[in-house]
Parts: structure tokens; C-alpha cells; sequence
């Protein structure tokens, strides 16, 4: 006896060897509450289309919720009239909030 495995495409159903496919992650989508992997013909692939300028944001909401959006370069740079200097003048994410210094608390810093 003997086990014979065999790959095929999540989205066709059609049978390759393993060299002829890629692995494709949904990140977001509507029905999903996780990524999930699809296993996917590279011919198949072709067929997701890049789309260049855009711009990926995260919304964090007063609550501490948060929501990703994703927008068109042209209509984020709509939103303020200099926007690549208010980007280039925004705080960074990471590290102590611009004007703030290091000491320990009594003055002596």
C-alpha cells in the first residue's frame, strides 16, 4: 500500500506539482476574523492585481479602539493642503512625544 499526496488549488481545484504554486494570505476581509492562507496556482495569481499610491492608516479611536483604512495617495494628500510637510513635521510612533525629556521627577533632571 501507499499513501500518494497531492496539491491543488484552493481557488480552481485544479492538481499541480508543489513548484507551481504560491501561498497567497488574506490579511483582512469581511468574513474572516484571522489571516488565512490559500494555496494558489502561480498562473492563478496573476490574476491579483497591485494597486500602486496607496496609503495604509491606522484610526485609534478615544475609546482604544482601532480600525484599518486604506486610501488612494491622491485623496489622502486632498486632506491637508501641505500634507507632505505635516508628515515630515508629524511625531514619530515610537519613543518620547517630541519636548520631553528624561529625569527623575524632582527636579534635578
Amino acid at each position: 500500500m501507499a499513501i500518494v499526496s497531492r496539491k491543488v488549488s484552493d481557488l480552481s481545484n485544479k492538481e499541480a506539482p508543489d513548484k507551481e504554486f504560491v501561498v497567497v494570505v488574506v490579511r483582512q476581509h469581511p468574513s474572516l476574523d484571522e489571516p488565512k492562507a490559500l494555496d494558489v496556482l502561480t498562473a492563478e495569481a496573476t490574476k491579483f492585481v497591485e494597486v500602486d499610491d496607496l496609503v495604509m492608516l491606522e484610526v485609534q479611536q478615544p475609546d482604544g479602539t482601532k480600525r484599518d483604512v486604506v486610501m488612494q495617495l491622491a485623496e489622502f494628500n486632498k486632506l491637508a493642503p501641505n500634507m507632505e510637510e505635516v508628515l515630515k513635521n508629524a511625531r514619530k510612533t515610537r519613543g518620547r512625544v517630541p519636548g520631553t525629556r528624561v529625569g527623575n521627577g524632582n527636579g534635578n533632571g
